[in-house]
């Protein structure tokens, strides 16, 4: 049986971006015709000229952040949908409340990929302890399990014991769920002298998977990778066997950008992943998951090939409420842009004799205080707030995505 889900997995990078860029101007103008939103959104752009990842750069970005108000001027799905409501398959509510639309089709959320990559395969029975209440998560694993001909048992969340007692009946290969639930599950079986011996591997999501728990779970018998998805796309990004970054899903565009900007930063920069679905149902161009993350060099030891994420780093909204005055990131990359010299900001708040204090730092090779001065003044500007600037080398400044660090205890 192949070590690979399909033969997408083991493309060239140049077959690869010739594909999905080939399908590119497709799926942008399936958009603008089909779903309200993208049309009056993207009505200055022709679908046709965007033909590579410079062009895909010039269109807006739909954040995540933003669905809440999309969709309550326009219920339920804001106008971002191509196929009306009443063909959709199954509609879900998301925290916010954010509703989301599946379609009809095998596998619509493409979870199969990061279920095979996990290990999981042809007649395993998945123990499945994501929700099935309201949200997605739940359906989305199982109709991935489906997709490999895995049977699933329907578990949920909660009802701990049950959990434990239903492992040593079923006998389950796998579980997908939150790793912190799995860990729960399996110290109760041990409590209550049920073997858990059949559950050998894990797809977990939901949640960050640090070391310890890592370790926690492989020395209760489990080998656990993570699946890095939403309810808006699916399938983002997996982890394989090899534990060694997560690899991009086949069947989207993943860029990563400046956080509070449209704009795609150098490679192994962190910053927002932004991801354009080739789902024909919920076509999202462009659309800001608000997670940051940023991508790795090289390629897999597995042998996939495709790009891969270092995994989540933080979130990208890091609007900061300074003097009663929220300071939004976008507003500091605004003020960087206006000075060709600046080749990275960030603006550090903290305390000073109790009073907040705003500190922009700055990389510049050639820094002085007529420089200085305009900064300042453009940060007053810019951000209706006073604040002192501090220059850097270039490089000197951290790569970890923040544009605003809120240092207030």
């Amino acid at each position: 049986m192949s070590e690979f889900y399909d033969a997408k997995e083991t493309r060239s990078a140049d077959e690869r971006e010739a594909a999905l860029m080939a399908a590119l101007p497709g799926q942008v103008g399936h958009a603008k015709a089909n779903a309200p939103y993208f049309a009056k959104l993207l009505a200055g752009f022709d679908a046709a000229a965007i033909t590579n990842r410079a062009a895909l750069a010039q269109l807006p970005v739909t954040r995540k952040s933003d669905l809440i108000d999309i969709q309550q001027e326009n219920t339920p799905f804001g106008g971002l949908n191509a196929t009306p409501k009443g063909k959709l398959f199954r509609v879900f509510a998301s925290p916010g409340p954010i509703y989301d639309p599946e379609g009809q089709g095998r596998d619509w959320w493409r979870i199969g990929r990061a279920l095979y990559a996990a290990g999981f395969r042809e007649g395993d029975l998945l123990h499945n302890c994501f929700a099935y209440h309201f949200t997605p998560g739940g359906i989305m694993f199982e109709t991935g399990a489906h997709a490999l001909g895995c049977p699933v048992f329907p578990a949920g969340v909660g009802n701990t014991e049950q959990q434990a007692k239903a492992v040593a009946d079923l006998k389950p290969a796998g579980y997908s769920g939150t790793p912190s639930f799995l860990k729960i599950i399996l110290e109760k079986a041990r409590e209550l002298g049920l073997d858990h011996s059949s559950l050998t591997k894990a797809c977990v999501s939901g949640e960050a998977l640090l070391p310890p728990l890592r370790q926690a779970l492989a020395d209760l018998g489990v080998d656990v990778v993570q699946a890095y998805a939403t309810a808006d796309l699916g399938l983002i990004a997996y982890e394989t066997r090899a534990k060694q970054g997560l690899v991009v899903d086949e069947d989207i565009i993943v860029e990563i950008v400046r956080p509070g900007t449209n704009d795609p930063v150098a490679p192994g920069e962190v910053g927002e992943v932004v991801v354009t679905s080739f789902n024909p149902d919920y076509p999202l161009i462009r659309f800001g998951t608000g997670d940051l993350s940023a991508v790795m060099e090289g390629q897999s030891p597995c042998g996939r090939t495709n790009m891969r994420l270092k995994g989540w780093m933080g979130r990208a909204d890091q609007t900061t409420k300074i003097k009663g005055m929220f300071v939004h990131p976008r507003q500091i990359n605004d003020v960087a842009k206006r000075f060709p010299a600046i080749t990275r900001a960030k603006l550090v708040v903290d305390k000073h004799n109790d009073n907040d204090r705003m500190t922009l730092q700055v990389e510049c090779a050639e820094p002085g205080d007529a420089l200085a001065a305009s900064l300042k003044d453009t940060l007053q500007s810019v951000c209706k707030l006073k604040g002192e600037i501090e220059f850097h080398a270039p490089g000197a400044l951290p790569n970890d995505g923040k544009v605003i660090e809120d240092k207030r205890s």
